[in-house]
């Protein structure tokens, strides 16, 4: 990769639990991860499934930026490879306020009986910390807003050389998040956006804090994003289910996101 592109790649696509089978084959079964290269720093986009996708080996340690703490958004920190290496330093930030423990939160599930070991007995150099925003990663510029998702949960914008990457994952689409959100996300190169359900399936989930591709495309369309992503798919929805939904978006830049894709910006 030069030192000059800036680019993400898709490692896990899918939103509450994974999925494996021949159904599941080209949109992908693992949860939540997106890594977005800039230049020489390497971000990772939650930890879902998708993480154990990733390399070990990187020229500067890698930051894990966690939107929320539902379990599909961490459950592949515990199988990541590079966190068995002593001499590896990774970051790993986490969303909480001032009054709690980010390494407290984290070791609420990575702890027995639910897994062996709090993640800090590992091995590896990994620093565990709540981000301070806006926050600065190398010359990638970090901002966050939270959007609508029962617990809450952060959207981030990914600044670098005039480029811009917008995460807005497990988001529930509502007036008064809608009206900040788009500022937010305006005229980002790459919106990647929570479309869960469709139409049908939200009537029934309304408050479960997801949206639909109708949602997704009336916020491309306000914020004017050259590209959309969807995202975050449901467990239920196969492959064929996905296909016929992309080819009812009828717009060239919007796509339902497939693991190992890659998109340079």
């Amino acid at each position: 990769m030069s030192s000059e592109e800036f680019r993400l790649t898709v490692l896990g696509t899918r939103g509450s639990m994974p999925i494996c089978g021949e159904n599941y084959s080209i949109y992908g079964g693992n949860t939540s991860c997106y890594w977005v290269q800039a230049g020489e720093e390497n971000i990772f986009l939650d930890a879902g499934t998708g993480l154990l996708k990733a390399p070990v080996e990187f020229p500067k340690p890698p930051v894990i930026l966690l939107s929320h703490l539902h379990l599909d958004h961490i459950l592949g920190l515990g199988v990541y490879p590079r966190l068995l290496h002593s001499e590896l330093e990774t970051y790993l930030l986490i969303p909480a306020n001032e009054m709690e423990c980010p390494l407290n939160i984290l070791n609420s599930f990575y702890t027995p009986p639910f897994w062996p070991l709090n993640l800090e007995e590992y091995g590896s150099q990994l620093h565990i910390d709540q981000p301070l925003f806006p926050l600065q990663i190398g010359d990638v510029r970090v901002s966050c807003m939270s959007g609508n998702h029962p617990g809450s949960c952060l959207s981030y914008r990914l600044e670098w050389h005039g480029k811009s990457i917008v995460y807005m994952t497990d988001y529930e689409m509502e007036p008064l998040s809608f009206m900040k959100l788009s500022p937010f996300a305006a005229d980002t190169d790459l919106l990647l956006f929570d479309a869960q359900y469709s139409p049908q399936e939200y009537e029934r989930k309304k408050g479960f804090g997801h949206s639909t591709a109708l949602s997704a495309l009336k916020m491309m369309k306000s914020c004017r994003a050259k590209k959309i992503l969807l995202i975050h798919h449901d467990p239920q929805s196969t492959d064929d289910i996905l296909s016929a939904r992309e080819k009812m978006l009828e717009i060239v830049h919007a796509h339902y996101a497939r693991e190992g894709d890659t998109i340079l910006l």
